[in-house]
């Protein structure tokens, strides 16, 4: 296993934590300018970790190149359901703590599910960051890796969504629609023609 310096580490790596703050989903809107920025000044690539399960998830296809969807051991259907989209998206699936029980088993499910589907199957590889196995090859695969486009569509709703959500949460009148509409003086399509309006002033 390849053994990286730390003090190499922290010249080269920079993390920041974002809080959601008005967005719908797990992505706030100020990640999509912050990534445009860092790539522009030369950093070569920008990692989002998005912060749970679900549906709200599928929202970084908005910002995403690639989606890396990082499993568990098999958690039941239940769960699983919830990330369906997610798992739609996917250009690739690790399911790390393969040390534990039942995680052989989910990524033949997940391969076995993604042959099934349409396109070319996005690879599923196990890991354990507890033991280090798995790692490099995961390391290797994710820096080769290409998009899938088996959800160009989806990405691009996303991506619409998105763009719709910043003009509205952007909109300098914003708080003062809110308030009419709490009064129940303006209605929703009232406030999309006012913001849609005042753009064009």
């Amino acid at each position: 296993m390849t053994v990286v310096d730390d003090k190499d580490l922290k010249e080269n790596i920079y993390l920041r934590s974002i809080a959601t703050r008005k967005a719908s989903g797990s992505v706030p809107l100020i990640v999509a300018d912050m990534t445009q920025f860092l790539l522009a000044v030369g950093w070569d690539r920008v990692v989002i970790e998005t912060v749970g399960a679900g549906q709200a998830e599928v929202r970084c296809a908005a910002i995403a190149d690639r989606i890396l969807v990082v499993e568990g051991p098999a958690r039941g259907d239940g769960v699983q359901a919830e990330k369906a989209g997610l798992l739609e998206l996917a250009d690739a699936v690790i399911v790390n703590k393969c040390d534990l029980p039942g995680a052989e088993q989910h990524a033949g499910e997940l391969r076995e599910s993604y042959e099934l589907g349409a396109g070319t199957p996005p690879p599923v590889l196990l890991t354990s960051a507890l033991h280090g196995t798995g790692i490099e090859e995961a390391a290797s695969m994710l820096l080769a890796l290409d998009a899938s486009g088996r959800s160009e569509r989806a990405r691009w709703r996303e991506r619409l969504l998105a763009h719709h959500e910043r003009k509205i949460l952007e909109a300098p009148q914003l708080d003062v629609l809110l308030e009419k509409l709490s009064a129940g003086s303006m209605t929703l399509d009232d406030v999309i023609r006012s913001i849609g309006a005042n753009e064009h002033v």
